[in-house]
């Protein structure tokens, strides 16, 4: 009992010591920031209080809330086909020993290096500025890193459980459901989880050249008119809805759903 005690409290520690390192990160980030602001014009680098100050003017205009839930539910999607299609491919190689080589050393390879820039400008000629193009450009970057995950899950599954569950029944879609699914889903969490910070980063590109909204293409309208201070309010913002998706969505399913070893 004693002993338990004393490894909560170490953690308790331990923890607030981590967040006391990681807010003094902060905080000396934004003197530095501010120190070097002073010494420069608003429009090569404003101040952590005029961003700030133009953030919270944007949270309140009903464009920027448009086509900030315009973005959010582009990365969504792409994030979600990307899994499902990451998903059927990772369950076709480990379910027909033939389909593996053509997948993991074929698909996944071309698919891994082909160019970012490469896919957006593609999407640029092939499709009309839209909705379309720019999740097409977000699956198909995010696909290998989904791949390669979920394909990892499917290979750490315990064959012996599997033998097990068919002595229990011989559905095979119950077994599935029951054992499968539950092994794969801390390795589909984790490819979402991924997925799901690479899709902010992919989503400004792929909008920046071929889209008639979202926060990207807020971002070039404020590079073309020279203003910085909504050009860097426009980035954090990002960081904010960022952050608010893993702190209250994926955060708590990874710790509801952990690797079962």
């Amino acid at each position: 009992m004693n002993m338990q005690k004393s490894e909560a409290r170490k953690n308790w520690q331990q923890d607030l010591l981590e967040r006391f390192f990681g807010e003094l990160l902060v905080v000396l980030f934004l003197a530095i920031w501010w120190i070097t602001a002073r010494g420069l014009p608003d429009f090569v680098l404003p101040g952590p209080w005029p961003v700030a100050k133009r953030l919270f003017e944007l949270l309140r205009e009903p464009e920027f809330l448009d086509n900030a839930l315009v973005s959010t539910v582009r990365v969504i999607l792409s994030v979600l086909a990307a899994c499902l299609i990451g998903g059927i491919l990772a369950f076709i190689a480990n379910t027909f020993p033939l389909c593996d080589g053509i997948i993991n050393e074929r698909i996944k390879p071309f698919l891994n290096s082909f160019p970012s820039i490469g896919w957006a400008i593609l999407a640029a000629i092939w499709f009309n500025a839209g909705n379309f193009g720019v999740v097409f450009v977000e699956v198909a970057i995010l696909i290998p890193f989904c791949l390669i995950n979920i394909d990892q899950g499917f290979r750490s599954i315990d064959k012996e459980l599997i033998e097990m569950g068919r002595s229990f029944t011989r559905k095979p879609t119950r077994i599935w459901l029951k054992i499968n699914l539950r092994l794969l889903t801390p390795f589909i969490l984790a490819a979402i989880k991924i997925s799901y910070g690479i899709a902010w980063k992919i989503a400004l590109v792929a909008e920046l050249l071929g889209a008639p909204n979202g926060l990207g293409y807020l971002m070039l309208q404020a590079q073309s008119t020279a203003e910085t201070v909504t050009f860097l309010a426009v980035c954090f913002s990002i960081v904010f809805i960022f952050m608010l998706g893993d702190r209250l969505i994926l955060t708590p399913l990874e710790k509801k759903f952990p690797v079962t070893k």
